[in-house]
């Protein structure tokens, strides 16, 4: 009678052991894959900001005039944002619709406004690429709890330890495994940190609030409409 009690027991406690850790594995596991889902979906905004990018380098005209744009906003050479640049023109980001007296004045409008819906769209963009870091540090540190409270070879040997009997630690626990095969099962059900590079997210550019560009954006626009006059009347028809 003793002896069905401590077996009944013993039974429950393995239960539970095993429960709590297959519950928080899984709590873990849905947080990954939260990430990744976010990630995806950051993926797909850096590509929308990015034709707001490759709108404006269609705005001012020529090379030369991108190499200035590039270098008015700092844009890394090497960068998702300078291949945005270089594509060609996507017609699906719809164009935007200025009103002026002159030509001149319509132009300088447009390249504002332009640069007014880059800024929105890269702060957008930043937000959600800063919350998403700051997000999966805190699931790095989830799974270092995890792995710190549920050590897989100490349950093992923990629960191999309630067992009275050699054939039932045997049959349901496997005491035959060999020391390789328990690091084996260790390294298979281990759970990696996530590595926010891996994500292969472009970082957000730093650009200047539009109110503090106005002047230097209406120095460009000028610039550009002086060399390309008719070239920027053909673009705005």
């Amino acid at each position: 009678m003793e002896e069905d009690l401590i077996a009944s027991l013993t039974h429950q406690v393995k239960e539970e052991v095993i429960e709590n850790y297959l519950t928080e594995r899984r709590i873990v596991a849905l947080q990954i894959e939260d990430i990744y889902d976010r990630a995806e979906g950051l993926q797909a905004s850096a590509v929308k900001t990015g034709r707001r990018l490759n709108r404006l380098a269609f705005l001012v005209i020529t090379p030369e005039m991108r190499k200035a744009l590039i270098n008015l906003l700092t844009v890394p050479e090497l960068s998702f944002w300078k291949e945005s640049m270089d594509k060609k023109f996507a017609r699906g980001v719809r164009f935007i619709r200025v009103k002026s007296l002159t030509d001149r004045g319509k132009f300088k409008k447009l390249l504002m406004e332009s640069y007014h819906r880059l800024f929105d769209h890269m702060e957008h963009y930043r937000k959600a690429y800063e919350d998403l870091r700051n997000e999966v540090r805190a699931v790095n540190s989830n799974i270092a709890k995890f792995q710190h409270n549920f050590d897989l070879l100490t349950i093992i040997n923990f629960l191999k330890g309630l067992d009275t009997h050699a054939i039932e630690r045997k049959h349901f626990l496997g005491e035959n495994f060999t020391a390789e095969e328990l690091a084996s099962v260790d390294r298979k059900l281990h759970i990696r940190s996530i590595s926010f590079e891996e994500l292969e997210l472009p970082q957000p550019l730093v650009l200047r609030k539009p109110d503090t560009m106005e002047g230097t954006l209406s120095d460009f626009a000028l610039e550009i409409y002086r060399k390309h006059q008719s070239h920027v009347k053909r673009i705005m028809q």
